[in-house]
């Protein structure tokens, strides 16, 4: 239960006693009125006048008390069917009332049965139904909000699969294996450029939890030191075409560690090698969406994945972006459309 709900359910009776003061007040006050202008003949008036208003008092108490319970349960109804049983409610309680009163009449009972009796029990019933708006309101607004969480706690999630995913053995085997490779080479200046690269990679992502929206040109600057490092793994069977100019990388922004998840599901979801080599494209559309497509090459086992890196990311599109990522596949062409932030 919604801890608002929660709370007012356990704090019922006290809810309903302070609301029918709010209503009653009028009521006590005459009451009140009657009392100083009695005297000892008029006493069997005033005590009848008082049992009266106690169980009109009761009668009002127990009215809050089934409309305040009614429109707790009932949040998720419209306004207007909740106002319309409202109405429903008090004009029984209503038809009760006057009941009572017809039969404490002869004993001295006074009640303007029109305006001001009409009156209560229309602020009543408003009173009643405005409550139950409010908590709705309040149970969506926490609602949003505990949606915005569970993005941002799936936002972190996605940048700490990303550092894992790329930051465990297998990758740190795969780096120091191409710095070994290029050392029996005896490359110095290539050796020197992929560790200078690998570590950009590495700042970047640990980097990654302090940012939310980056500029594109500081992505596309991470996955050139992402493609330099794939393409001395795969021995240039993996290649990226980056078709974006100068003013649009100043120009447009994203998410960060977008383009991260993307290139690891071509590598996870493919196989590379002399026969298959592939050729990631990133380019900009009419549309402001950075395109990321490459080919289709499966591999004969298939990857063990559960999809967590792409939908995360499309979550994080969401949250930060407020736009949806697309994405379309061939036979022979997987491309995955980016929306862009000006």
């Amino acid at each position: 239960m919604n801890p608002l709900i929660s709370y007012i359910a356990r704090k019922l009776p006290i809810a309903a006693l302070v609301s029918t003061l709010v209503i009653f007040y009028p009521n006590i006050v005459c009451l009140c009125v009657d009392i100083a202008k009695s005297s000892s003949e008029t006493s069997m008036l005033i005590m009848n006048l008082t049992i009266y208003y106690i169980v009109k008092f009761l009668l009002f108490w127990g009215m809050f008390f089934v409309l305040i319970r009614y429109n707790l349960n009932h949040t998720n109804l419209p306004l207007n069917r909740r106002l319309l049983s409202n109405l429903l409610i008090v004009s029984g309680v209503y038809a009760v009332n006057l009941a009572i009163y017809l039969l404490f009449e002869p004993y001295g009972a006074r009640e303007d049965t029109g305006s001001v009796l009409v009156f209560q029990y229309l602020v009543t019933c408003f009173m009643c139904t405005v409550l139950g708006y409010f908590v709705r309101l309040y149970m969506e607004q926490r609602q949003k909000e505990m949606e915005i969480q569970r993005l941002k706690s799936e936002n972190l999630q996605s940048r700490y699969d990303a550092l894992t995913n790329q930051i465990n053995p297998h990758f740190l085997f795969n780096s120091l294996g191409g710095i070994s490779a290029l050392i029996r080479k005896k490359d110095d200046s290539r050796t020197l450029h992929y560790v200078d690269e690998l570590s950009d990679i590495f700042r970047y992502i640990l980097q990654s939890e302090r940012k939310g929206m980056v500029g594109l040109g500081e992505e596309l600057q991470f996955v050139d030191a992402f493609r330099y490092v794939m393409e001395v793994r795969f021995e240039n069977k993996l290649s990226f075409d980056i078709q974006v100019d100068e003013q649009a990388k100043n120009a447009y922004r994203l998410p960060v560690l977008s383009l991260l998840p993307l290139i690891d599901n071509v590598v996870v979801h493919n196989q590379i090698d002399i026969d298959h080599k592939m050729t990631v494209s990133i380019s900009i559309n009419n549309h402001e969406e950075l395109v990321v497509s490459n080919p289709i090459y499966p591999r004969l086992t298939p990857a063990k994945s559960n999809g967590t890196g792409l939908r995360n990311l499309i979550n994080r599109f969401d949250l930060l972006a407020g736009k949806s990522i697309r994405k379309e596949q061939t036979e022979k062409t997987f491309t995955i459309y980016l929306p862009l932030t000006k």
